[in-house]
């Protein structure tokens, strides 16, 4: 199985040597790339270190305003570093207005994006599979009022009250990436991070499920036990576990 990684999970290192983090990501076993931040890095020195590492981005995590800001450059780093999804990370969707104005901005760029190549998607956390201020659930919504792709945090929806293999069941057509994640109730009651398998989160069962509809596996641990490195690499141990 080929893995993805979201490069925020290594954030300890790749905020000070991103590509240097990029190689050894690579030595772990990792292959399929997704950015949150590239850290003054030009474009064309990210995709030499990929080619470099036989690594390839599948998407970054980019917020909407770099489309609102200039569009073109945009889609042009996205071209360089061989990106084919753009992916929302996060917005405000605490009331009806701000989400319509979210859905007005998903509806203008889709099409301009997919006419480059570059699918549009939405990343979730848990807010939007909850009601909002004004009584809407966001992520039906935008499922109800786009066609954009949706890169379900499984285990944020999972935190929400969902059953994650139920949604990206349902929206297995509009789901072609997935994150995997590990999470656990502290002793404070909050909700803190785990490496895959060291939490709560029915992580098995979506593998499995996300194996039978092909979806693409990115992992995302955010807790840096010891360190980003390290967490990430006890994440590649579990998944190869689950190979066997």
């Amino acid at each position: 199985m080929v893995y993805g990684l979201q490069m925020y999970s290594v954030r300890d290192f790749a905020q000070n040597d991103l590509l240097g983090t990029l190689k050894k990501v690579a030595e772990i076993g990792y292959r399929d790339i997704e950015f949150a931040g590239f850290f003054g890095n030009s474009a064309e020195a990210i995709r030499a270190t990929l080619d470099e590492c036989g690594l390839v981005c599948n998407g970054t995590h980019t917020g909407i305003g770099e489309l609102d800001n200039d569009f073109a450059a945009a889609v042009k780093f996205q071209h360089t570093i061989g990106s084919t999804n753009f992916i929302i990370p996060h917005a405000d969707t605490s009331t009806k207005e701000a989400v319509d104005i979210l859905i007005e901005k998903l509806n203008k760029y889709q099409p301009m994006l997919a006419a480059e190549g570059i699918k549009l998607a939405f990343h979730n956390h848990s807010g939007e599979f909850l009601p909002n201020k004004d009584g809407i659930i966001p992520h039906e919504e935008m499922q109800k009022r786009t066609n954009i792709e949706f890169e379900i945090d499984t285990c944020w929806a999972y935190v929400a009250g969902r059953d994650p293999v139920e949604v990206i069941t349902t929206l297995k057509d509009r789901v072609h990436v997935i994150h995997l994640k590990d999470i656990i109730k502290n002793a404070e009651g909050k909700n803190e991070g785990r490496a895959l398998g060291e939490g709560s989160a029915p992580v098995a069962a979506v593998y499995a499920r996300a194996k039978e509809l092909g979806m693409r596996m990115v992992v995302e641990s955010e807790n840096l036990n010891p360190d980003g490195l390290s967490e990430v690499t006890r994440c590649m141990n579990y998944l190869r576990s689950l190979e066997k």
